[in-house]
């Protein structure tokens, strides 16, 4: 079908429908038919039409009512229905219009009942409703999002003199030096300025203070151009000049180009006396077309932000333990699926109880065969009796959605059971924090520690369940207290946070060797596939996961060795709050290294590669097990909302990719994949066999001997740097000695005494022995 475009007069023109001229973009030049250029473009022929139309538009097919093509008159779809005109059909019958049919699904819903599309259809339908002129769609669009804002851009660019001839001057340019140098991209200089003339004086402090008055006359002398291909200002207008970098990216891009850019510094042209132009000067680098290189390419690592968000469209962040949900909207889609489990099972028991009473009437009418059946009508009623008394006794259980509440409370009136409690030291302690903990609350803490003392009394009769029916438990008993504690207490809802992490963290302390990796669980299996998974993956590089992060830097490789160390403490911890909290410091750590490597904040396609590579490099020990905990029994607000839910689903997916990682992922081939893994070479020996069987082999050796003498050589180093490093540890240390001992000669003086004078000797003389008796004579006696 040929239609013929062109411009009716105002007078003509529907209400709702906008003339070329109302927009002041490039997307809204395309010329509107309306409902009068159609008439006059169709051909005068009379068709009649059902009442349910079947189109083609494009090879699209479509089914609707001719109500819904008339709803606005003055539109071009009701002209071309209105059964004035003859609209060809196809071999199956539908009425065909050569348009694309991609987008024209949301002006039938539209036309139905009112349905705008979402943000990210909405130039595209709105060129299909200025193609069929449907006015009040038209104005919809035209307050909805990005065309509002590109009518605020646009009337931003208006106030830019020359903008549009600048931006095909750029364009220009760079063709022209890329066809000369033969390149793939070109560069060239851009200067942006908002000011009029932003000038700066030099080289005179007393100028600086003072503002500088120019005459007419001297003003000339401050006219130049400033040594750039083009330049863009100034403008009176509350953008600044970041504002106009943007614009011009988004242009530039919009033609297919790539386009990168970076200030490279400002133009140092001397104006008059001290004063110097201090406009600056940025350089654009076009690129014509992408270069499919190992480097360049993108891997398969990025994940998108909306990917990470709950697949029911919430708002919260999803789970892969959950399906892709969210915990609230696992729980809804979990309970249904419960309750078609359950209305199955009462309808299979009302079935077998029809049976079985058919079963006994028939047995009782055939006297005869009674003999002959009664033993196998027998069996048969044993065994689907036993089926139906399985199945109610499934439904009346403690772990059903409907009676888990009442079964709670019948356990909980039940005596106190004798619960072998090992208590050690940090459950005294926590213990001993909850309870001063919930002081504060008087009358609303009483009740909420008789709760938990209940739910954990009730847990000890569960530890037979499975544990995703023992987790179930924990999330209703987190969400039943949360709602008492803020209808009932009326507490605050930042309180109320703080409440049930005091609570995640008592009863999670003493349930933690009960619930965490079990045996009914193959937890402990996922956990040696993945750890045998990250060894096997020991030789991947940050260069092939595109890791923006320079170990060579000690402030990066300290942030490296730190988020290492908190992934690896994630396991040394009891409560989920606090295995949460060391994956917020790892990512944190993460971050901040990326930051320092890149001089600029890190972005989400940033962090996970990084996060990957930590992980591979960390092998955190039970790290399925401690994700599983975590989801299972953490409070869900904290995994749905906040930087700690944000973090969690970040390492999901990064150990999701490494359980996925193949060839394709990191740009290798099938065969250097598979030798990798297989441990026959790595990426660094591979390097010495790439070359040609020509090559002379004393190259070969050559190069290998450069090759260690450089290992030799920054061996030698460390250990010079080393060596100084003891030595001069060595001598501080003798220095820090002598100072000590020199300080304590100081305090303590030393006086030197004369050497005390010997004992005399017994037979030498002695002045006070003169007092003395004389000693005894001997006597002789005559015989």
């Amino acid at each position: 079908m040929v239609v013929v475009t062109g411009r009716e007069p105002d007078s003509r023109r529907p209400a709702g429908a906008m003339s070329s001229s109302d927009a002041e973009d490039d997307f809204l030049d395309p010329a509107t038919p309306t409902a009068t250029q159609a008439v006059h473009a169709l051909p005068l022929l009379t068709q009649e039409f059902p009442e349910v139309v079947p189109l083609n538009i494009g090879g699209t097919h479509f089914t609707t009512r001719l109500s819904t093509l008339r709803r606005y008159e003055d539109t071009m779809l009701a002209a071309m229905f209105s059964g004035r005109h003859h609209i060809p059909t196809d071999a199956e019958g539908r009425y065909f219009i050569d348009r694309d049919g991609t987008h024209f699904g949301d002006v039938l819903n539209f036309l139905r009942s009112g349905d705008l599309p979402p943000r990210e259809r909405v130039r595209a339908v709105y060129k299909e409703a200025q193609y069929y002129a449907i006015g009040p769609l038209l104005e919809q669009l035209e307050n909805m999002q990005p065309l509002k804002g590109e009518k605020v851009r646009q009337a931003f660019l208006g106030l830019m003199p020359y903008y549009k001839d600048h931006l095909e001057r750029i364009v220009e340019i760079a063709r022209l030096r890329a066809v000369q140098r033969k390149a793939r991209f070109a560069k060239l200089k851009v200067c942006v300025f908002k000011e009029e003339m932003p000038i700066t004086p030099y080289e005179c402090p007393l100028l600086n203070s003072l503002r500088f008055e120019r005459s007419e006359s001297d003003g000339q002398l401050f006219e130049h151009h400033c040594e750039v291909d083009v330049s863009f200002g100034p403008w009176e207008a509350v953008a600044d000049v970041y504002d106009l970098l943007h614009c011009l990216v988004t242009d530039l891009s919009a033609q297919g180009l790539i386009v990168d850019h970076q200030c490279i510094g400002v133009c140092d042209k001397h104006l008059i006396n001290h004063y110097y132009c201090k406009r600056p000067i940025y350089e654009f680098k076009i690129t014509w077309w992408k270069k499919m290189s190992l480097k360049s390419e993108r891997r398969g690592i990025h994940v998108d932000q909306s990917e990470l968000l709950c697949k029911k469209g919430c708002g919260y962040y999803g789970n892969p333990a959950w399906q892709g949900f969210c915990s609230k909207c696992w729980r809804e889609e979990y309970h249904k699926a419960r309750q078609k489990q359950i209305q199955e099972d009462w309808e299979l028991a009302e079935r077998l109880q029809r049976e079985e009473e058919e079963a006994f009437a028939s047995s009782q009418s055939s006297q005869g065969a009674q003999s002959l059946t009664f033993s196998k009508f027998e069996e048969k009623k044993t065994n689907e009796k036993t089926r139906k008394v399985t199945t109610v006794k499934k439904f009346f259980s403690a772990s059903s959605r409907v009676g888990s509440k009442k079964a709670e409370i019948q356990e909980a009136k039940a005596p106190s059971p004798s619960i072998n409690r090992q208590t050690s030291i940090e459950t005294d302690r926590v213990s001993k924090e909850f309870i001063e903990f919930l002081k504060t609350f008087h009358k609303t803490g009483q009740e909420i520690y008789k709760q938990t003392k209940l739910f954990l009394e009730a847990m000890h009769y569960k530890r037979d369940l499975s544990i995703e029916e023992q987790s179930e438990c924990t999330q209703d008993f987190y969400q039943s207290v949360a709602e008492r504690v803020q209808t009932r207490g009326k507490v605050p809802p930042e309180r109320v946070e703080k409440i049930m992490d005091q609570i995640e963290k008592y009863i999670m302390t003493r349930l933690y060797k009960y619930v965490f990796c079990p045996e009914t669980t193959d937890d402990e299996k996922k956990d040696l596939a993945i750890q045998k998974r990250i060894r096997a993956l020991h030789w991947v590089t940050p260069q092939m996961l595109c890791v923006p992060v320079n170990e060579e830097i000690p402030e990066v490789s300290d942030m490296v060795v730190k988020a290492i160390t908190d992934i690896i403490e994630m396991d040394s911890k009891r409560v989920p709050r606090d295995k949460l909290a060391c994956i917020t410091k790892c990512s944190k750590h993460i971050f901040n290294a990326i930051k320092i490597t890149k001089n600029e904040p890190a972005s989400a396609d940033d962090f996970l590669p990084t996060l990957i590579y930590i992980v591979l490099k960390g092998n955190p020990p039970r790290l399925q097990s401690n994700i599983q905990y975590i989801t299972r029994f953490c409070n869900p607000s904290r995994l749905m909302t906040g930087e700690d839910g944000y973090y969690f689903t970040n390492l999901c997916c990064a150990v999701a990719f490494i359980e996925k990682l193949d060839a394709q992922s990191l740009n290798l081939s099938q065969e250097d994949f598979d030798r990798y893994m297989s441990g026959q070479t790595s990426p660094r020996k591979q390097e010495s066999e790439n070359w040609s069987p020509d090559a002379c082999l004393g190259v070969k050796q050559m190069y290998k001997n450069l090759d260690l003498l450089s290992q030799l050589n920054e061996r030698q180093e460390r250990i010079m740097n080393e060596a100084k490093k003891l030595e001069k540890d060595l001598i501080d240390w003798t220095d820090g000695i002598a100072k000590e001992v020199q300080d304590i000669v100081e305090k303590y003086p030393l006086e030197i005494k004369p050497p005390n004078q010997s004992l005399a000797a017994i037979d030498s003389e002695n002045v006070e022995n003169d007092k003395l008796p004389p000693p005894l004579q001997p006597q002789v006696y005559a015989g």
